[in-house]
């Protein structure tokens, strides 16, 4: 359930020591579901769902999906020209009117009044016309193996770190949960991409992070880290082409699974040099010295080639591996 797109990749598995990781359909499932609609300023909460559902009736994006999923059947005819802002929201005409659903920093971008929700979720803040109707509470699940990757990850020395656009509240109960070394929120798609060329300038030369992810935002980073794991199952197509391992069940745990079976693939290979390198030098010094004769020559080189090939069908075996 792993695909490596190269030998070089596996070796620098090997040498990973942080691991970044996106939050939504990574280590949550990305299935979200409407978990409290809080309507203002005489809006009914039927009627704020379904602005924000008709809102978003042209994305593809999961919160987008719940919203529509919550309201129920909708005409989409009564929504035109929408125009989706990058790590805000979506701008859309609705019945003639101007309909923003996003995140806070939308509302305070178009200079408009509302209440902060406070719930532990993602908020859809929803107004028409410049005035607040309410906003939308919608939650996601933590992946049943996330906590286990984690911690397996730890066991192993690798340094674990969250890179979500979700709020400190979100983020702060998701890393509490899982037991994360560190988080950062509130982050835009070009804020991951500084946050990852920060920790690439602290690490040490012969350290190697890895960037985990599923969206089509997450394209840059896992072309810029070291080593670039996606989803294979959620994850967009622009996330799976930009990566350099591939974990076709979206399992988190297969992460450390990867980097062990890598670190005892090296350590095969290690012991093949060493070994092959050692018994040539050796056969060399006891040919110079005429205590060696041809047939200590054909073992140095048919007999070490044999038993190299045989130590390295070792890394077959994995069994042993996923017990951990």
């Amino acid at each position: 359930g792993i695909l490596i797109k190269g030998g070089n990749y596996l070796e620098a598995l090997a040498n990973t020591s942080i691991a970044v990781f996106d939050k939504t359909g990574t280590l949550t499932k990305g299935v979200f579901a409407v978990s409290q609609v809080s309507p203002a300023n005489g809006c009914t909460e039927k009627e704020l769902l379904e602005q924000a559902a008709l809102a978003e009736s042209f994305s593809s994006h999961p919160i987008s999906k719940s919203l529509r999923e919550a309201c129920g059947e909708l005409d989409a005819r009564r929504a035109t020209d929408a125009q989706e802002i990058a790590g805000h929201g979506v701008r859309t005409m609705v019945d003639g009117h101007v309909v923003l659903a996003g995140n806070a920093r939308m509302m305070d971008d178009s200079k408009i009044t509302y209440t902060k929700n406070t719930g532990t979720g993602t908020v859809v803040y929803v107004a028409r016309d410049g005035q607040f109707l309410g906003s939308v509470l919608i939650a996601d699940e933590v992946k049943e193996h996330s906590k286990q990757a984690i911690a397996a990850l730890k066991a192993q020395g690798v340094r674990t770190i969250m890179l979500t656009g979700d709020s400190e509240a979100v983020a702060s109960e998701i890393s509490g949960q899982l037991g994360l070394d560190e988080y950062h929120a509130g982050l835009l798609p070009g804020d991951k991409v500084d946050q990852i060329e920060k920790l690439l300038a602290e690490k040490q030369p012969k350290e190697n992070l890895a960037f985990v992810g599923d969206g089509i935002n997450d394209a840059p980073v896992l072309s810029r880290a070291d080593v670039g794991i996606a989803m294979g199952a959620l994850g967009s197509d622009a996330a799976i082409e930009a990566a350099d391992v591939v974990l076709m069940d979206d399992d988190p745990a297969k992460i450390a699974l990867a980097m062990r079976i890598a670190r005892r693939t090296l350590r095969i290979v290690h012991q093949n040099i060493v070994f092959a390198l050692g018994i040539k030098a050796l056969c060399l010094l006891l040919g110079a010295l005429g205590i060696a004769g041809m047939w200590a020559a054909i073992f140095a080189d048919v007999g070490v080639m044999v038993i190299a090939v045989l130590n390295a069908t070792r890394a077959l075996y994995t069994k042993d591996l996923t017990k951990n």
